[in-house]
């Protein structure tokens, strides 16, 4: 019995330990598709990666105000302006060549200068599955501010591949 408890420990230590280093494999490229783009707008810059991690936010052992791409700090909006451009937002982790999508949201946002929104997936939704092997955040099904930060990468990105 205590030869069990013993195994039965070690693999459960393992299988911990071995988990974060697995989740939180860092982005190594973005991808925004949409209807009005030309083609899919890739982001592959370190520097802009860096910014934009998959693992902050809800769900993770970090408190970040912002994190992915949403403003966590403003919580849930319960409503959002109807006349929108949507887009989807891949994020890969991996090393190429073997890079695989592992995180997915929606990003909408109106012409001018009013705020963009994101939407994570809910459970009736397509990414909704993928996004669950990555990180389960509390808060799926919802939508948030987009952070200013990414409102300045993305949208002259998108707005010169319309």
């Amino acid at each position: 019995m205590r030869t069990a408890a013993s195994v039965l420990l070690a693999i459960c230590s393992t299988v911990s330990a071995a988990s974060p280093l697995v989740a939180k494999q860092r982005t190594v490229k973005i991808t925004i598709s949409g209807a009005d783009l030309k083609q899919p707008i890739e982001i592959s810059d370190p520097n802009i990666l860096a910014k934009f991690q998959v693992w902050t936010g809800p769900g993770t052992s970090g408190n970040d105000r912002q994190g992915l791409i949403i403003d966590w700090s403003q919580g849930p909006v319960r409503e959002i302006p109807t006349v929108l451009h949507k887009y989807q937002v891949s994020f890969y982790g991996g090393s190429p060549p073997n890079e695989r999508i592992v995180y997915v949201v929606y990003y909408v946002f109106s012409s001018g200068a009013d705020p963009g929104y994101v939407y994570l997936p809910g459970g009736s939704d397509e990414w909704y599955s993928v996004n669950m092997h990555s990180i389960f955040r509390g808060v799926e099904g919802k939508w948030f501010r987009a952070w200013s930060a990414w409102e300045h990468v993305a949208r002259p990105l998108i707005e010169k591949g319309t």
